[in-house]
C-alpha cells in the first residue's frame, strides 16, 4: 500500500517541475521574441515603416481629403529624439491649381505608441509635438506664381510659429507675365526674410476651429508692385477682396492681439505702354503696428493700423487707419501727414504716370483725412508748397516740346497749376478734395494711393 502512494507523490513533483520550466521556458520564449522584436525594429525600423506605415498614411489622407493627392518620400523613424521625417512630401490639388511640395519634413514629440494602439493621429497626442520642414515650395501653374520658404518651424508646445526666408514672385519675366493676359494684371514680389508668430493655439488652429495668437512680427520685409495700366479691366474675374471681405470669408474665428512690421521697403509702379519705363512709388524704413484684428463683435471689430516710414527717399509719412473687419460694406478711415521734401522727387512716377514734369518746387508739409463709405472715398488734403513749376509733356514722345499737342488731345480740360499754396494772413489755404469710388481690380492699398492721388490733382491744379 505504501509503493502506491510514493509513485503518487513522484508524480505529483515531477508535474509541478513541469510546469514551472515551462512557464519559465514561455517567459524566456516570449521576452525573446520581445527582444527580438525590439531590435528587429531598431535596427530595421525604417524599411519596416516605409513597407506598412507610409502606403497607410497616404490612403488615409487621400480617402479623407479628395480634393487633393498626398505622396510621401522615405520616412525615417529616430528612436532616440522620438522624430518621424521624411525626405519630400507633395501634396496636389485635383484639378493642378495648386502643388505644395518641402524637401524634408521632420515632426517629433508625438506619443507613437499611443497613436499607433488608437490608429488615430488624435489633437492630444500632438501638445509637445515640433515640426521643422525645409525647402517648402508652393506653385500656382495657371499664375506662374511661386511662393517658397527656406524653413517652416512650429513648436505646439511654445506656441510658436517661426518661418524664414519666405518669396513670392513670378516664375516669368515682367513681360510675358503681362502678354499672358488680355487685361490688367498686378505682379507681386515679396520677400520677407523672417516671419515670427508668438502666442498661437495651435490645436485649435489644426482644429479648424480659432485662428488665434498673440502677435505676428514680420522682420525687413521688401515688396515690389507692378501694374501694366496699358490694358483694361477683366471684368469677369472676382475683385479682389478688400480687409472686411476677406475676414467676411472665415468662418471661424479669427484673433491677432497685434501686428508689427518692422523695417520694410514697398515699391509700387505702373507701366502704361510695353517695354516702357513705369511710374514709380517707394516707402522705406517703414514701420507698422496693427491692433484689434479679429472678425467677431463681442469685443470691437475695428482693426487701428498706425504706420510710419520714408517716402521717397525724401520726406517722413505717418498714416492711421480705422477698418470695421465685420462690416458688410467696404468703409474705413483713414488720415496722415507728410514732412518737408523737394517737390521734383516726384517726377519718378507722375512723368509716366501724369505725363507732368515738375521743374522745380518745393513742399513745406502735407495732411490728409479721408473716409470711405461703400467703396467710396471722400475728403480733403492739405499740401502747403511754394515755388512750384510743372511741364505737360507731349504723351507720345515725352518731352515738353509738345505741350500744344498734349493739351489739344484733352480739349475741354482746363490747366491752372497753382506755383504756391501757402496759408495767407487767415490761415487760409487751398484744399485739395479727395474724390475716388473703387475700381473693380484695386487691391487695398492701390486704393488707399488712388484716393489720395485724386486730391493731390486737384490741390496743384490739374
Amino acid at each position: 500500500m505504501i509503493k502506491p502512494v510514493k509513485n503518487k507523490n513522484i508524480f505529483s513533483g515531477w508535474r509541478k517541475l513541469s510546469l514551472q520550466k515551462a512557464a519559465k521556458y514561455t517567459i524566456v520564449v516570449t521576452g525573446s521574441f520581445i527582444f527580438l522584436v525590439i531590435l528587429i525594429f531598431i535596427f530595421f525600423h525604417n524599411p519596416i515603416i516605409n513597407i506598412f506605415i507610409k502606403d497607410r498614411i497616404t490612403e488615409s489622407y487621400n480617402k479623407a481629403n479628395l480634393e487633393y493627392t498626398l505622396k510621401l518620400g522615405d520616412m525615417n523613424y529616430n528612436i532616440w529624439k522620438n522624430s518621424l521625417s521624411s525626405d519630400s512630401v507633395s501634396l496636389k490639388s485635383a484639378d493642378s491649381s495648386i502643388i505644395y511640395k518641402a524637401a524634408s519634413i521632420t515632426i517629433g514629440g508625438i506619443g507613437w505608441f499611443k497613436v499607433l494602439l488608437q490608429m488615430d493621429l488624435r489633437m492630444n497626442n500632438l501638445t509637445s509635438s515640433v515640426i521643422n520642414a525645409q525647402d517648402i515650395v508652393i506653385n500656382f501653374p495657371k499664375s506662374k506664381n511661386e511662393l517658397h520658404l527656406n524653413t517652416l518651424y512650429v513648436s505646439i508646445y511654445d506656441s510658436t510659429i517661426t518661418a524664414d526666408s519666405i518669396k513670392y514672385y513670378s516664375l516669368i519675366d515682367d513681360e510675358q507675365y503681362f502678354a499672358e493676359s488680355l487685361f490688367r494684371q498686378t505682379r507681386f514680389y515679396l520677400n520677407i526674410p523672417k516671419i515670427k508668430a508668438v502666442g498661437m493655439d495651435c490645436i485649435s488652429l489644426l482644429e479648424g476651429s480659432v485662428y488665434k495668437l498673440k502677435n505676428i512680427s514680420i522682420y525687413n520685409m521688401s515688396a515690389d508692385i507692378l501694374v501694366n495700366m496699358d490694358k483694361p479691366y477683366d471684368i469677369s474675374l472676382a475683385k479682389p477682396l478688400m480687409p472686411n471681405e476677406l475676414f467676411a470669408n472665415f468662418k471661424k474665428t479669427v484673433n491677432i492681439d497685434s501686428l508689427k512690421i518692422i523695417n520694410a521697403q514697398l515699391k509700387y509702379s505702373e507701366r502704361y505702354a510695353v517695354k516702357a519705363v513705369p511710374g514709380v512709388i517707394t516707402f522705406d524704413k517703414v514701420n507698422v503696428l496693427g491692433s484689434g484684428i479679429n472678425n467677431y463683435s463681442e469685443r470691437t471689430d475695428t482693426a487701428a493700423i498706425y504706420a510710419e516710414g520714408i517716402f521717397m527717399n525724401s520726406a517722413e509719412m505717418k498714416l492711421f487707419m480705422k477698418i470695421p473687419l465685420t462690416s458688410k460694406e467696404f468703409s474705413f478711415q483713414y488720415n496722415g501727414s507728410l514732412s518737408s521734401m523737394d517737390a521734383t522727387g516726384l517726377n519718378k512716377f507722375i512723368v509716366p504716370a501724369e505725363f507732368h514734369h515738375i521743374n522745380s518746387g518745393f513742399i513745406n508739409s502735407a495732411s490728409f483725412n479721408i473716409n470711405v463709405n461703400s467703396g467710396n472715398a471722400g475728403g480733403n488734403l492739405r499740401v502747403a508748397y511754394k515755388d512750384l513749376s510743372i511741364s505737360i509733356l507731349n504723351k507720345k514722345t515725352g518731352s515738353q516740346d509738345g505741350i500744344f499737342d498734349r493739351i489739344t488731345s484733352l480739349i475741354g480740360e482746363i490747366f491752372v497749376i497753382r506755383g504756391t499754396n501757402l496759408p495767407d494772413k487767415n490761415g487760409k489755404m487751398e484744399i485739395g478734395e479727395v474724390k475716388y469710388t473703387r475700381n473693380r481690380d484695386d487691391y487695398f492699398l492701390q486704393f488707399v494711393w488712388f484716393a489720395l492721388r485724386s486730391g493731390v490733382a486737384d490741390v496743384v491744379g490739374f
